[in-house]
């Protein structure tokens, strides 16, 4: 065993005996066997055997420093899905991610069942552009199979340049598909509104970021001004939405209630245990809403989703969503690194979680394939969105009533 392994062994070794002699005095208040420690101590030989076999005998030399982040890496993914180491780069990336614009091809990813998933990519960006869909599986970047567990890897192929040419291959049932596409600067514009008719809104939020609730409320303000008064109805369109902060999304939901719980969260620590509830003043005034959802509505728009539909606020349409009922935090660490670590799970108002099960909405309708269209300007044919003209067509049928009972 060379010297530097042994000294990554003592400290490895240091760790985990601390973290052992921690449960082995809770152990010992049970009355249970100290056995803790020798399986700490098999497992720290195991980690610097397996160590020094890779340093010695892999094809190619590997830095030590390389091998213990790779060993993090895997330690904090292994977890779920959605926990992650994050290095400098990393962390900036999605500091930027939730606050303005980053550089890539605008897709946001996730591992599912080892495969690396769409679940959606940004309006007005390259990978929107190119027709790359929500659930489509990444197979290849730039030729370069994608590997099961290689999430960060893959992200990191697609970033780049800005004009730079990149090639992604995606499998859509049976069928791969490669898509060319020059990465660019994505700006995540997170709200696209429209006057529909006369007096019915709507309004598309393509991700939660802290400037959403802002950009609501004044795109709602910007529609009451054309409408000349308040709107009849809204329709909030929430599908391909992959979420985003957590508060934003509580913000979001504020909006339109005048009172209740909107989403209750429960974890080991004290800061994991919450609620969040909503205060006076709906800036509709009671008008009617419609929210559009389908499998790519995930996290925070399933947040916003469920808290109307249980509130009785807002009629749902669409599809059962993605199903991630799970907080994530980011924790900084030390030389501008940091984890994303799951906290804690949430709740509806209802007290249901939607992990794994999504929420169902009350009017099932299919998408249209190809929509909600993901282009720069919005939607370029309405009447070839199925659910969005359902959507359409109930607020004006519920406004001929209302108009009748007047």
């Amino acid at each position: 065993m060379s010297l530097k392994t042994r000294a990554i062994l003592v400290v490895v070794v240091g760790l985990v005996m601390g973290f052992s002699l921690s449960i082995g005095g809770g152990l010992l208040a049970a009355g249970k066997r100290p056995d803790q420690q020798e399986l700490a101590w098999e497992q720290a030989r195991l980690f610097a055997e397996v160590m020094e076999r890779v340093k010695r005998d892999y094809v190619e030399p590997v830095e030590d420093s390389v091998l213990l982040e790779s060993a993090i890496r895997g330690m904090v993914a292994d977890l779920d899905a959605h926990s992650q180491y994050l290095d400098a780069d990393e962390y900036r990336d999605i500091r930027i991610s939730t606050t303005g614009t980053y550089t890539g091809v605008g897709i946001e990813v996730g591992e599912i069942d080892g495969e690396i998933r769409v679940i959606t990519p940004i309006v007005g960006s390259p990978a929107a552009r190119a027709g790359i869909r929500s659930g489509d599986t990444i197979i290849a970047v730039d030729g370069h199979a994608v590997e099961p567990g290689k999430l960060q890897e893959t992200i990191k192929r697609m970033r780049g340049r800005p004009g730079s040419e990149i090639s992604i291959t995606v499998l859509r049932g049976s069928e791969a598909i490669v898509h060319e596409m020059r990465r660019e600067i994505v700006r995540v514009a997170s709200v696209y509104h429209e006057l529909l008719n006369p007096s019915y809104g709507y309004v598309r939020l393509s991700q939660f970021s802290e400037t959403t609730s802002r950009e609501l409320g004044r795109a709602i303000d910007s529609m009451q001004d054309l409408n000349e008064g308040m709107l009849d109805g809204l329709i909030l369109d929430l599908r391909n939405n992959p979420g985003g902060v957590l508060d934003s999304a509580v913000d979001v939901s504020d909006l339109f209630l005048n009172a209740g719980l909107i989403v209750s969260a429960d974890g080991r620590t004290s800061d994991a245990r919450f609620s969040r509830s909503a205060h006076r003043g709906d800036v509709l005034d009671g008008a009617e809403m419609i929210v559009l959802v389908n499998s790519g509505s995930a996290s925070a728009a399933e947040i916003v989703a469920g808290a109307l539909q249980d509130h009785g606020r807002a009629t749902v349409i669409g599809t059962d969503t993605f199903g991630k009922g799970l907080v994530q935090t980011v924790m900084p660490l030390s030389k501008g690194r940091a984890i994303k670590l799951t906290t804690s799970r949430y709740y509806t108002p209802s007290g249901d979680s939607i992990h794994e099960t999504g929420i169902t909405p009350d009017i099932y309708i299919e998408d249209t394939p190809g929509y909600p269209d993901l282009s720069l300007t919005g939607i370029v044919n309405r009447d070839a969105d199925t659910q969005l003209v359902e959507a359409l067509d109930r607020l004006q049928r519920r406004g001929v009533m209302h108009s009748k009972a007047k």
